[in-house]
């Protein structure tokens, strides 16, 4: 990517970036300067330079209550197909003042929650 000149990129949300790899993709961006979008808000702690993607605490307490249900005696089968409802952005400042990229103000105002 470095030598197409990428300015940035969205990592994979396979399971080897995505859990096993946790913060490799954030690793390799820092080392060949190239900015990280990422899908989740850990990413963006990470060093990701923006993240926007499911509130995993919302996805988790969705879970639960399928848990619960399953639990009451209701077939798995028989439950509908639920989504995430609640999605968040969340931009790091630290990540973009070392790549040099200046994040617009509409976006900051727009974020969920600035890293800086």
């Amino acid at each position: 990517m470095s030598r197409l000149k990428v300015g940035a990129f969205f990592p994979s949300t396979d399971p080897l970036f995505g859990l096993n790899g946790r913060g490799l993709h954030i690793t390799m961006a820092y080392r060949y300067g190239i900015p990280a979008v990422c899908n989740g808000r850990v990413d963006a702690i990470l060093g990701g330079l923006v993240s926007y993607g499911p509130d995993l605490g919302d996805t988790w307490r969705q879970a639960g209550v399928y848990v619960g249900r399953i639990l009451k005696g209701e077939k798995p089968s028989e439950l509908p197909v639920m989504q995430p409802t609640r999605f968040e952005l969340v931009v790091n400042l630290k990540t973009a003042k070392l790549f040099g990229i200046d994040i617009p103000p509409a976006i900051l105002t727009r974020a969920d929650e600035v890293i800086e």
